[in-house]
């Protein structure tokens, strides 16, 4: 299964639109098909994506509804209406809690529990609004993602909305204080829509900082430092933290070669760390005497 979802995450990430609900619920795929424990048969991979399609759709059905209903004029009406239907009658939130819950990266299971991170429960706004018939855009503001909501009908004009509570509208106070309390500066420039490779593989990020922080859980941080080196783009760090992982996870071989690998690489601009990365290669294979 795992080979299945891997082929079908590369040819995705290749598209000339690649879809980040379908790549991220093929990321997930992985670690349901790998989950110990769990005496109930795993899904197929086909099995969880037409389970996971019919929730978006059935959600995506209550917002046409909503819609027909209420006939919203403009982008505030339109969010406040995602609103209410996601965040208030679904019940799609985010809690502090949710942050130490792997489940919380892991699209299938946000829809399962209507509970998730920022960027996952923004990811559940946009899948909806897709199938609804709505736009709605992604912003990957540091340390918060939020959404940007478009008119029924469209149009250059958005307002800013917080799935993580319940779809909370924002201002540009509101946005510019989420990101100072990330230690970083606002500026309109971050309200770009963000790119669907680039939700990817910050979804990917989250999942291995989470393993990163729990060593128990090193190969969930590979396969998901795997995963994100089959992204077209992806920082070139990712090479070594793969290789590193290899050998925390008991192959040594493969986890020595990619540090050679990587070492040839960093020779015409890092030496120095070329020099660390086959030190580290050395080490990997002696502890295979």
């Amino acid at each position: 299964m795992t080979e299945q979802s891997r082929s079908r995450f590369r040819a995705e990430a290749r598209a000339e639109r690649p879809d980040p609900v379908l790549l991220c619920l093929l990321a997930a795929a992985e670690h349901t098909f790998d989950a110990p424990g769990d005496p109930a048969p795993p899904p197929t991979l086909d099995e969880l994506l037409t389970g996971c399609g019919a929730a978006l759709d059935r959600h995506a059905a209550a917002v046409r509804r909503a819609v027909a209903e209420r006939s919203p004029a403009g982008p505030e009406e339109t969010a406040a209406l995602l609103a209410a239907v996601l965040g208030g009658r679904e019940r799609f939130h985010g809690r502090k809690a949710d942050y130490r819950r792997l489940e919380s990266s892991l699209l299938p299971e946000v829809l399962r529990r209507r509970r998730g991170l920022p960027i996952t429960l923004s990811l559940v706004w946009m899948g909806v609004a897709a199938r609804a018939g709505l736009v709605v855009h992604g912003i990957a503001l540091p340390g918060h993602f939020i959404v940007a909501v478009a008119g029924p009908s469209g149009g250059n004009d958005y307002v800013l909305a917080d799935p993580f509570h319940g779809g909370r509208l924002l201002d540009l106070s509101d946005a510019a204080r989420l990101v100072t309390a990330a230690g970083h500066h606002f500026g309109t420039e971050l309200l770009t829509p963000a790119q669907p490779l680039d939700i990817v593989l910050r979804v990917l990020g989250n999942i291995r900082a989470w393993a990163a922080d729990r060593p128990e859980h090193a190969r969930t941080q590979l396969w998901a430092a795997e995963l994100a080196l089959l992204l077209p783009r992806h920082p070139a760090q990712l090479r070594l933290e793969r290789a590193e992982l290899l050998v925390r996870t008991g192959d040594f071989l493969a986890g020595a070669r990619e540090m050679e690998e990587y070492a040839r690489v960093l020779d015409a601009f890092d030496p120095d760390a070329a020099a660390k990365a086959r030190q580290d290669a050395r080490a990997a294979r002696h502890r295979l005497n």
